[in-house]
């Protein structure tokens, strides 16, 4: 059995180049790994299984943690399977990548437990095919991501000490966004050194603009939405600021984290 850290993501900057001619959009985007996480141990089995604390989460092949570990036996060729089990922390319908960083755990694990027979560059484009983020959850830090979200390169671009996370009690759906995008684009900006989601600007929603509004009343550094959303980030310089900022949303899921410069982390397992 292997345990392991799967880390939050987010976007400090997320804009939509174009659509693909494949259905799927080329982005350019910086994310960031934070110190929020869920906790994974995967033990070799006769079958693959999926099992997470939070029941709102699909649960076997419904996860995206067993279209993971399906790939990574298929491209073994060997029969195999997996029980994997998802502490599960970090919410979803967030835009924090908590399904990505699970997968991609789950790939690097289920290589540890088999005496790594995939190099770093054959897991990469392994995650790619289970999802866009899975590639940068699997290696972590800040970088610059362009194509879909798996053409990385390390940029320290934003350079904050701190974030505080602010989920509200709604989720967002990335397929419905961008779906949305589709019928209704806005106009690409070009990056210029501040944060920016093309979500928020294509949403217009009240309670997501107020609370980007509210987190730079409160010392936020700069804020903005993550990924597709839900949750919203403020860059923080002092940690107790945001302590004390986390106190102004007592409705919402919040989490002051730290960045980090891995994705996944092995934290206990016998290969």
């Amino acid at each position: 059995m292997i345990t392991l850290i799967a880390n939050a993501k987010i976007n400090l900057f997320l804009d939509i180049i174009n659509k693909r001619p494949d259905g799927y959009h080329n982005l350019e985007t910086v994310m960031q790994s934070i110190d929020l996480s869920d906790i994974l141990t995967v033990e070799l089995a006769d079958e693959i299984s999926v099992e997470c604390s939070d029941p709102t989460v699909p649960q076997n092949e419904g996860n995206i943690c067993h279209k993971a570990a399906e790939l990574f036996y298929a491209l073994f060729a060997k029969k195999g399977g997996a029980e994997i089990f998802i502490e599960k922390r970090i919410p979803h319908g967030a835009g924090l990548g908590g399904g990505s960083a699970d997968a991609a755990a789950v790939l690097i694990g289920l290589n540890a437990l088999h005496g790594k027979p995939f190099d770093e560059k054959i897991l990469l484009k392994l995650g790619a095919k289970v999802g866009a983020d899975v590639p940068f959850c699997m290696t972590g830090g800040q970088k610059l991501c362009g194509g879909t979200g798996n053409a990385m390169e390390n940029t320290k671009e934003f350079d904050w000490r701190d974030y505080l996370i602010v989920k509200p009690s709604f989720s967002c759906d990335t397929k419905k966004a961008y779906e949305m995008y589709d019928i209704t684009p806005v106009l690409r900006r070009e990056q210029d050194g501040g944060v920016y989601n093309v979500f928020r600007a294509l949403y217009g929603n009240a309670e997501l603009n107020d609370t980007v509004e509210k987190l730079e009343r409160l010392g936020a550094e700069a804020a903005e939405l993550t990924g597709s959303g839900s949750a919203v980030f403020g860059a923080f310089d002092d940690r107790k600021a945001a302590i004390n900022a986390a106190k102004a949303f007592p409705n919402c899921f919040t989490a002051v984290c730290r960045p980090v410069s891995r994705g996944v982390v092995l934290i206990d397992g016998i290969i």
